[in-house]
């Protein structure tokens, strides 16, 4: 695959111990992410957290390179996920909905740096699941919904994880203006109800997540 191809992905992961213990890992995770970036692999890579949980979103360049690789500084310091016949550290997540894809590393460099990037979540109702799942599917194959070209949002069991930038952008796959008949459909579902209020979100139905660390290209300068 050419290193012109802009490759995305989420993950998340389980600490074994209290994130205060990880602070050294922590810095060298976003060390060896950087020093991906820089050898031309990555082009962003951003670790938020909740409690002991961890969530990561990556923009890898020509052919993936996974958390494993990533966050290799914590191998040892996360609990296993079964997977498989077998366990992994860290779980990919499924991708569920987005506003844009990437069509070259140079589009999506387009418009960057900017000024901060966002990790929040999600915990869906698990009789809603299916209903949020389909309707976002119908959103990001129609194409003409307009919103952050970096927004990426993935599942994990009733759990979504979603990644944006600041300041938002209002941008489509398809970059028409037309009127999105998927997203009267998913308004008329009655979006709220399909969530599950997390402790301190106030209300809202996803929860903003303090970052780990957050590079991209301009930080690898």
């Amino acid at each position: 695959m050419e290193k012109n191809t802009v490759i995305r992905a989420e993950y998340m992961a389980q600490l074994k111990d209290a994130p205060e213990v990880s602070g050294a890992r922590f810095a060298a995770a976003r060390e060896n992410a950087l020093k991906l970036i820089r050898d031309g692999r990555l082009m962003t890579a951003a670790l938020y957290i909740y409690g002991r949980q961890l969530f990561l979103y990556a923009e890898s360049l020509g052919e993936t390179v996974g958390a494993e690789e990533i966050c290799a500084p914590m191998s040892g310091s996360l609990s296993p996920f079964p997977q498989g016949d077998g366990s992994v550290e860290w779980a990919p997540m499924v991708p569920v909905f987005w506003h844009c894809e990437p069509e070259s590393a140079a589009q999506w460099r387009l418009g960057r740096p900017r000024e901060r990037r966002r990790g929040r979540i999600a915990l869906l109702k698990p009789e809603k699941l299916t209903e949020y799942v389909y309707h976002h599917f119908a959103l990001t194959r129609e194409g003409v919904f307009k919103g952050d070209k970096y927004m990426f949002i993935s599942l994990y069991g009733n759990l979504l994880f979603s990644y944006f930038e600041e300041p938002r952008s209002s941008e489509s796959t398809l970059g028409i203006d037309k009127e999105s008949r998927a997203i009267v459909e998913w308004t008329a579902t009655d979006p709220d109800s399909h969530f599950i209020h997390l402790p301190g979100s106030n209300g809202q139905n996803f929860l903003l997540l303090p970052a780990v660390f957050d590079v991209g290209e301009s930080d690898a300068n």
